[in-house]
């Protein structure tokens, strides 16, 4: 069965690409350019024969199905992400700065593969038993490293917000880019990243003050109103 190369690009200690490797790759470009246009549901096996110029015997050999080549579509995409990210973090301290790097990291691969993000966006439920097994792990890795930089944040800074809400509006934000992202009039990966992260952190940094604010306010019109009930009733 085929395989996909996972290690990071820019990596020192990558393997080269050999001819297999470079042909796989092209082989899941074109895949995803196909699921991209017709959907998971409407590609067939000879239209990604013809998209990828392997006979169709030779796609079945290989491949076995179309949901196999999806797995391996998804598959080549989270491992890529996480290991370029693993990687970009290695020597970064700064829980904020750490964070920015894994926006950075999403939103320059997203915009730079957005026929892969599309795919996976729409199709992110047809995988079932083995292969939707071993992608669902490679999710949660993410999520969970993602979970780790937002509590790390919280304890370096003293803050107070929920975790899970937090990663969850993060992944919001970020997943949806493809869709309206105009390199024309939108800033680049960067850039749009800068400002994301601006967004974000400020949120999580003042969303609790903003709560305690209000909190106190509600308090002190309670009060107030409590002692002119209280007053109205001596009188």
């Amino acid at each position: 069965m085929a395989s996909v190369p996972t290690a990071a690009q820019g990596s020192s200690t990558a393997t080269p690409p050999t001819r297999y490797d470079k042909r796989m790759a092209e082989i899941l470009a074109h895949a995803t350019e196909v699921f991209c246009e017709k959907g998971y549901e409407g590609a067939s096996m000879r239209d990604l024969s013809r998209a990828t110029g392997m006979s169709l015997a030779g796609l079945y050999y290989y491949f076995e199905s179309k949901e196999r080549l999806l797995f391996l579509i998804q598959k080549h995409t989270f491992t890529t992400i996480v290991a370029r990210l693993k990687k970009r973090l290695e020597h970064l301290g700064d829980p904020e700065e750490r964070i920015r790097i894994f926006i950075l990291n999403h939103l320059e691969y997203f915009l730079a593969n957005q026929a892969a993000m599309k795919v996976l966006s729409h199709e992110a439920e047809v995988l079932k038993n083995g292969f939707g097994t071993e992608l669902a792990a490679i999710k949660r890795e993410y999520y969970r490293i993602c979970v780790g930089l937002l509590d790390e944040l919280k304890h370096s800074r003293g803050l107070d917000f929920s975790t899970r809400i937090a990663v969850l509006s993060l992944f919001g934000m970020m997943n949806w880019i493809y869709t309206w992202h105009n390199p024309r009039v939108d800033a680049d990966p960067a850039s749009t990243a800068r400002e994301m992260g601006d967004i974000f952190l400020c949120g999580v940094a003042n969303g609790r003050k903003a709560i305690l604010k209000k909190t106190d306010f509600n308090s002190r019109r309670k009060e107030s109103s409590n002692g002119n009930h209280n007053a109205a009733c001596k009188r």
